[in-house]
């Protein structure tokens, strides 16, 4: 009998600092999926960059030793799917331009899921005319979903 494929996801920045930095209860049971390899998580250059200049936000109070930690710790977890050539996805626009790149990702990777608290991403999830090819919910609601923990 064949193991099932992971469940392919990106996670939005605000999911990532829920999960490494405020261990959130929302976030750990995707934590774990993906430490055991029933979620596999995506990111690419642009959402690492976000990543990396967020985690020096004072609000966090983070110091480099510390974001430098959450930085590894994240590139751990997920497999880098960077664009290879120009890409033309059909996809809704989302009203907040820096957020269009978590959608761009999640369609070049073949996400299963793009998990969020955002929003305007959120809203995306219901789009009439051009709906995404995967779906965009909270981490609540993914665990949910997905039968975690």
């Amino acid at each position: 009998m064949s193991t099932p494929r992971p469940r392919r996801i990106v996670l939005d920045t605000n999911i990532v600092m829920d999960m490494l930095h405020f261990d959130d209860r929302h976030t750990q049971p995707l934590r774990s999926a993906i430490d055991d390899g029933r979620l596999q998580c995506f990111s690419d250059g642009e959402c690492l960059a976000e990543l990396e200049r967020v985690t020096g936000y004072p609000a966090f109070a983070l110091d480099a030793a510390g974001r430098q930690a959450l930085f590894k710790d994240y590139l751990r977890l997920v497999t880098r799917c960077d664009a290879q050539a120009e890409e033309n996805f059909v996809l809704p626009r989302c009203r907040d331009s820096d957020d269009q790149k978590f959608l761009i990702l999640a369609a070049r990777c073949n996400a299963d899921l793009l998990i969020t608290r955002d929003k305007l991403l959120l809203k995306l999830a219901h789009h009439r005319r051009l709906p995404p090819p995967f779906i965009i919910l909270t981490a609540q609601a993914a665990c949910q979903l997905l039968a975690l923990g």
